[in-house]
């Protein structure tokens, strides 16, 4: 299966989630992460064409890498959480839209060391082809969960 049809599929799960949570209100939010970490190691996995010496190195490096990206992406929840009350609450002030802007541009920044630190544990692990790939991987399905939030989140007033 490509990339593409992977990333499609990782983005249907993603925006059928929520109307799956909505609908039964016994599917926790915790599951639905489970389940888009599964996704997304899946498609890692059968995109990356390893050697079994690759994958030995390469999965703990990479579990490690997700679970740095997962304290990201629990500030970008909590970011867009508080986006959501204040909008919803009738509108963003000045003090916090300066607020949500600095975190923001904190997170990228942070996302972008984030890569770079692991750089080169990548390296150590794989060719720097794969890594390249690898790192293309991430970037697309990023491009998915951000096409996602885009769309589902207004702009602010």
């Amino acid at each position: 299966m490509s990339v593409r049809s992977l990333i499609l599929a990782c983005f249907g799960l993603m925006t059928a989630a929520p109307l799956a949570a909505q609908a039964d209100s016994t599917i926790s939010m915790d599951s639905l992460r489970t389940l888009l970490r599964t996704g997304k190691r899946a498609i890692v996995d059968s995109n990356m064409t390893l050697t079994p010496a690759e994958t030995a190195k390469f999965w703990p490096v990479y579990d490690a890498y997700q679970a740095d990206l997962a304290k990201l992406n629990t500030r970008t929840g909590t970011l867009i959480k508080g986006f959501a009350d204040a909008y919803n609450k009738g509108g963003v002030t000045d003090a916090v839209a300066t607020q949500m802007t600095n975190e923001f541009i904190a997170i990228e920044r942070d996302r972008v060391t984030l890569m770079q630190s692991y750089l080169p544990k990548f390296n150590a692990a794989i060719p720097p082809t794969k890594v390249a790939r690898y790192y293309q991987i991430e970037n697309k399905l990023r491009a998915v969960v951000n096409f996602g939030l885009a769309d589902a989140i207004p702009l602010v007033q």
